[in-house]
């Protein structure tokens, strides 16, 4: 079906569809005081009621290919004969020209009005006795002024149809990108997560494992002992892995007020961590609770930090430290290895992947860590989170 220039009007059909029933209704009244019912005024008021009729039956015909368009020739061919029949009906033109500016495209319209127009001014210049200009000029003005108005009206009502339909795709394909970030992030965390507390842990248990074969013989009681400790870091491992899918801080964090187990938790990863390596952890101010999220971030930058110095620098001795500051905690990892150049630690392997999560899980969590490192020099990884007054992490 085509639709015309005022095809989007909601609710239009029911206004239209009393307007000209009122107007019929008004119209013959009016004609029949002014005539007598004669055989004439009996097929005046039968043409008003085929009219009335005939229009009724525009919602059936919407949905078809072509009967509108022959819907609007057989209503307008009524319309101008009664008209020129009875001038009195020319009132009801209101309605029909409506609905023929619904149905048909817009050149189309426009001749169907200015044709409506003319049937007007010629029924009226019958009633009348002098020449009257307004009769002619009068309708056609406002014939022409109603359809480029509604001209303009479908015109900006396109455009912003067509402007919704954009935003509406728009919207759509930021969705789309919204779900792909965030699923992108969500893999970056997961393989953070990961490195820095199952691969540590299986590096423990590999490194664990490797000095039990060589002391089974000579020091078996050795040994039994770094078997018994891989099995322990087995089992954490298992729970890292439980708390990693749940995305939940270590169990002993959830719900530290004191800030005392973080502290703890931090011994525990150092000696689990240490493999002969002489690892000092200290704690600097007054602990305090901070949030599980952060905790959880602080152990497993521990976790992180030692897995790297164990591995790649050489060092013999590293140096926790827990930092309180009023409005911030801040940690820092020292070692005593040979250092590396930080600008070129998107290139050096299992170590970059590890310090750029530690970067990344801070700054998920609103905080920061630097790496400061040089040949030679040793490397320090600070992580730092602010805190609210209370201790806890600024929102």
């Amino acid at each position: 079906m085509e639709e015309g220039i005022l095809a989007p009007v909601a609710r239009l059909d029911r206004w239209l569809d009393g307007v000209l029933l009122v107007l019929l209704v008004t119209c013959s009244v009016r004609y029949l005081l002014r005539h007598d019912l004669d055989v004439t005024a009996l097929l005046v008021l039968s043409g008003a009621v085929v009219l009335g009729a005939a229009y009724s039956t525009r919602r059936l015909v919407a949905d078809h290919t072509v009967w509108p368009t022959v819907w609007v020739g057989v209503v307008v061919v009524l319309w101008v004969t009664l008209t020129l029949v009875a001038p009195s009906f020319a009132w009801t033109a209101v309605p029909v020209a409506f609905a023929v500016l619904q149905v048909l495209p817009f050149p189309y319209a426009v001749t169907a009005v200015v044709v409506m127009t003319a049937v007007v001014s010629m029924a009226w210049s019958r009633i009348t006795d002098d020449l009257d200009p307004t009769v002619f000029v009068g309708p056609v003005g406002i014939a022409l002024v109603t359809v480029l108005s509604y001209r303009a009206l479908e015109r900006e009502a396109r455009t912003r149809q067509t402007l919704l339909e954009e935003l509406t795709e728009a919207q759509a394909d930021l969705a789309v990108a919204q779900r792909r970030s965030g699923a992108l992030a969500e893999r970056t965390r997961l393989s953070r997560e990961i490195h820095d507390s199952v691969g540590q842990g299986l590096s423990s248990i590999t490194l664990l494992l490797g000095a039990a074969e060589q002391d089974w013989d000579r020091r078996p009681a050795a040994a039994r002992e770094h078997v018994a400790a891989a099995g322990a870091a087995a089992r954490e491992g298992l729970d890292e892995v439980r708390r990693v899918v749940r995305d939940l801080a270590p169990a002993d964090l959830e719900s530290d007020e004191t800030g005392e187990a973080l502290p703890v938790a931090l011994r525990r990863v150092a000696a689990a961590g240490a493999h002969g390596l002489d690892v000092e952890v200290r704690v600097h101010g007054d602990p305090v609770g901070v949030p599980p999220a952060v905790a959880s971030a602080l152990v497993r930058s521990t976790r992180g930090a030692l897995a790297n110095v164990v591995e790649h620098s050489g060092a013999s001795r590293a140096v926790v430290s827990l930092t309180y500051h009023p409005d911030e905690v801040l940690l820092d990892v020292r070692d005593d290895g040979h250092g590396f150049d930080p600008a070129g630690l998107g290139a050096r392997g299992d170590r970059g992947r590890g310090l750029d999560g530690i970067r990344q899980r801070a700054g998920d969590l609103g905080g920061s860590a630097d790496i400061e490192s040089g040949p030679g020099e040793g490397t320090t990884v600070s992580v730092r989170f602010p805190l609210d007054a209370d201790g806890g992490r600024r929102g």
